[in-house]
């Protein structure tokens, strides 16, 4: 008989324990099962294959490449049964449906929530789960099968078969500070101004930041000593809205927070432009409510972002 024939859910939520811990009696304890057991589940395992799925050596188990290959499969089909279950519970509870977005700093207090909510306006029982992330980190995760929507700046790096992708828009970095900063009451400005002050700047990780170096090289200048790294847009909010630093960020990522009053967006913006796009797995966009937040996703994407300086 085929290995396959005999595999219960729980063994794949075994071979995932085993792959997190890498210790057979971590994972014994774990599962609530004895050491003796587990080893011998995993001997037949590896019999029926006819492969070595795990290296053993003093400190407990090493995944082979062959076992590597084996728990990436497990962890989509227990990925895909949990979904499962989640979107029966969902239609049970007489919601219309499930989708899991994620967003970069780019666009998670912006176009990924104004979607939400226009989805939840046509769907109000639907069940949207928001998730942030670096933009390879969500397209792992969209490859994985772990999220149906990423949004986020585009890459030629972000490339799968099984996902597809659209343009969103094209989006400017612009700088913002707290309303009470020296520069606010400023109606233009100059380089030499700006760099006065620290920034608040993206993290290496993340592609804009050689777009912004790349920016403030072409003028002459280099970032402001004392500057400080992020990916996080909160970070961020938070260093800018207790000092005199100086944010650099994207013009739609700091709409709501401009419009809240929390930063002011300065006279000056960078014609330096990058491209924000959604992607999505092929295979959940049949769903209801993935596909009513790909239609809002779109409609988000036409709004001029509501900033203004002062």
């Amino acid at each position: 008989m085929d290995w396959t024939h005999r595999l219960r859910i729980r063994q794949l939520e075994v071979l995932r324990s085993l792959a997190l811990t890498q210790n057979i009696s971590h994972s014994a304890a774990q599962l609530n099962m004895t050491q003796p057991a587990l080893s011998k589940w995993l001997k037949e395992l590896e019999a029926d294959l006819g492969l070595v799925l795990f290296e053993r050596h003093a400190r407990g188990l090493r995944p082979t490449a062959h076992g590597r290959t084996l728990i990436a499969s497990a962890q989509r089909i227990v990925v895909e049964l949990d979904r499962a279950r989640d979107e029966m519970a969902a239609l049970r509870s007489g919601s219309a449906g499930r989708a899991l977005i994620g967003g970069s700093g780019a666009t998670i207090a912006s176009v990924v929530p104004q979607a939400v909510l226009g989805v939840l306006a046509a769907m109000p029982n639907a069940s949207i789960e928001v998730l942030e992330g670096p933009m390879d980190r969500l397209f792992e995760q969209l490859r994985q099968r772990e999220i149906d929507v990423a949004v986020g700046r585009a890459s030629p790096k972000y490339h799968d078969p099984a996902i597809d992708s659209e343009l969103l828009y094209a989006d400017r970095l612009q700088f913002a500070v707290r309303p009470e900063h020296p520069l606010a009451a400023r109606a233009a400005l100059q380089w030499a101004e700006l760099v006065a002050y620290p920034w608040v700047v993206w993290s290496r990780d993340i592609p804009v930041r050689d777009l912004l170096e790349g920016a403030v090289a072409a003028a002459g200048w280099a970032l402001p000593r004392g500057s400080v790294q992020s990916n996080s847009l909160l970070a961020t909010l938070a260093l800018v809205t207790g000092s005199d630093m100086v944010a650099a960020v994207s013009e739609r990522a700091i709409g709501l927070p401009v419009r809240s009053g929390t930063l002011l967006a300065l006279p000056f913006s960078l014609e330096t432009h990058s491209v924000v796009t959604m992607y999505w797995r092929r295979d959940v966009a049949g769903s209801a409510a993935v596909a009513a937040l790909l239609d809002a996703l779109r409609k988000v994407r036409h709004e001029k972002p509501r900033v203004s300086a002062h």
